[in-house]
């Protein structure tokens, strides 16, 4: 396991603890805007995520298929970029 993928592995592991921290917030029938404060950090963790998910994409995978000289695996992989973000604006 590479080490950033541990690195992630954590980060989503306290997500995790953030989440179930939110449900207990609406079991005990916390003030709504501390559970909105909560939640809005929660999104921020796994934005972190996410692009630490795509630096290691584009640093590994996209740069495995240039080096490799493989038009087609090079298409397919910016093929899978670009879907990724046209998913992001919609």
């Amino acid at each position: 396991m590479k080490e950033g993928s541990k690195a992630t592995i954590n980060r989503l592991r306290r997500i995790e603890g953030q989440v179930r921290g939110l449900a207990q917030m609406l079991e005990d029938d916390r003030y709504c805007i501390d559970i909105l404060h909560q939640l809005q950090a929660v999104k921020s963790a796994l934005d972190k995520v996410e692009s630490a998910v795509l630096k290691d994409h584009a640093s590994c995978c996209v740069a495995d298929a240039i080096k490799s000289g493989d038009v087609e695996e090079q298409k397919a992989k910016f093929a899978e970029l670009i879907d990724l973000f046209e998913k992001v604006k919609r």
